[in-house]
């Protein structure tokens, strides 16, 4: 089952926290990222996709030193809608985080800058999806949209992009 799969079935699970109207907001929010990072909107969803893996990297190393419980627990205190740096440094740390940067500009066309800007907001809304599944009773037991997204091929294709594409069409 892919990750729309899993979103869409967590939706439809009064148990698990992802919501119509939730999910509405991580996509208007990805929408307005769209509008203020000065780039096409091919552009930003590649960037968006491409830094859908270095998230995904990062919760794996996190899962295997912290286990499942501290990737949930990071999602739960770091998840949202709202720009939070501390969100970016606390998933990748200073040095990775330059690097990461400058992989993303360097493959999307985009300046430096607008990377910069971009990951406050676009960090929190990929956790904040990340979240959707959730327990409402068990915040840090097994979440199947993380788990789908963790053990997804590796094959460095996160398509978050073309996740929040279907999730646009299916909120409309």
């Amino acid at each position: 089952m892919g990750l729309f799969d899993v979103i869409s079935s967590a939706i439809a699970n009064p148990g698990q926290q992802a919501s119509l109207q939730g999910m509405g907001q991580i996509f208007g929010a990805m929408q307005q990222l769209g509008l203020t990072s000065g780039g096409n909107p091919a552009t930003n969803q590649m960037a968006v996709s491409m830094l859908g893996g270095y998230v995904r990297s990062a919760l794996q190393q996190k899962r295997e030193s912290e286990g499942n419980e501290g990737v949930m627990a990071f999602i739960n205190k770091f998840a949202g809608n709202s720009p939070n740096p501390e969100a970016v440094t606390s998933l990748f740390g200073e040095s990775q985080l330059g690097q990461i940067v400058q992989a993303l500009a360097g493959q999307t066309g985009l300046n430096v800058d607008s990377i910069q800007s971009m990951l406050p907001m676009a960090v929190p809304m990929v956790l904040n999806l990340l979240k959707s599944g959730a327990s409402n009773g068990n915040p840090l037991g097994d979440n199947p949209v993380l788990n789908t997204f963790l053990d997804a091929d590796g094959d460095g294709d996160v398509d978050l992009s073309d996740l929040m594409g279907l999730a646009g069409k299916f909120m409309g």
